[in-house]
């Protein structure tokens, strides 16, 4: 029973959640970059490692639905330098939540965009997470107003890139789809870092590259999580990062919660719960 529980696209997910917080964790230890250039050093790096397997395994690069492949770059592109700023600009697990605002967008857009079925009782769960987030908000005084909009925004386009990446499930190979993102990202991130550049010195070398390896084994395991499985679910079980943001938070920048701030994330938690099991318990399909 637990292991069918676990279907591939949720445990796919949840290995990419993981590698995902430990990047985060490379992008807040170089909070004096501006967070273009850390998408831009990302994309380099992400850009080199696709090409190499794509080639290695011959795999054609180019793909079939390059307009969708595009948007998924560019989708990805703007939404990864609005969640870098408010990585490197607030206590990490906050910024986490914040993001995390986009599995609401992923299964909101695929009702539109994909017509896959929400019943009604997941508004519910989604509610939940929802208030958890405007919680923590409200009691984390750290978190302005400017950055909170910006994860928002942020949220919003990585859910347009999550459905993106539905629509091309039928038709792309996970790799192309991950070879897009660095092919749009890295001319446009590379212009705009030119009248921002910081120049990274010491470890800060060490870090970028982190970030860019990191980011790759992530993306392929995430791309795979929304081919095998339905948006509503896997994009859920992202929220699971929260609590490696808690812990890493802690270790690595001695960053404590309020009560409430960490109630606010536990509602968020028992919203992706439910909904994850929503999908695999019988009755509950009855309550939509």
């Amino acid at each position: 029973m637990y292991k069918n529980w676990l279907s591939p696209g949720v445990k796919y997910m949840l290995f990419a959640s993981f590698v995902f917080s430990i990047m985060n964790v490379a992008v807040k230890k170089v909070s004096h970059i501006p967070s273009v250039e850390v998408v831009f050093f990302r994309a380099l790096i992400s850009l080199f490692m696709s090409w190499v397997y794509l080639q290695r395994n011959e795999i054609p690069k180019w793909g079939n639905n390059k307009k969708v492949l595009l948007l998924r770059g560019l989708f990805g592109t703007i939404a990864l330098i609005m969640v870098f700023a408010t990585f490197q600009n607030m206590p990490l697990a906050s910024a986490v939540v914040i993001h995390y605002l986009s599995p609401i967008f992923t299964a909101l857009l695929a009702l539109i965009v994909l017509k896959e079925r929400l019943f009604r009782v997941q508004y519910l769960f989604f509610a939940l997470c929802f208030l958890g987030i405007l919680l923590i908000k409200g009691f984390d005084f750290r978190i302005s107003s400017l950055y909170f909009l910006l994860g928002i925004c942020g949220a919003f386009l990585a859910g347009c890139a999550y459905v993106s990446i539905r629509v091309l499930k039928e038709s792309e190979h996970p790799l192309v789809i991950v070879f897009y993102f660095p092919l749009v990202a890295m001319p446009l991130t590379g212009i705009i870092s030119y009248f921002f550049w910081v120049t990274p010195v010491g470890t800060d070398w060490l870090w970028l590259l982190l970030v860019g390896v990191l980011t790759q084994i992530a993306q392929v395991y995430l791309t795979k999580a929304y081919q095998v499985e339905t948006a509503a679910v896997v994009a859920n079980v992202n929220y699971v990062g929260i609590s490696y943001a808690l812990f890493f938070g802690y270790i690595f920048f001695g960053e404590t919660f309020s009560n409430e701030v960490i109630g606010g994330m536990m509602l968020v938690l028992a919203g992706v719960l439910l909904n994850v099991s929503f999908k695999k318990i019988k009755w509950l399909k009855n309550l939509g």
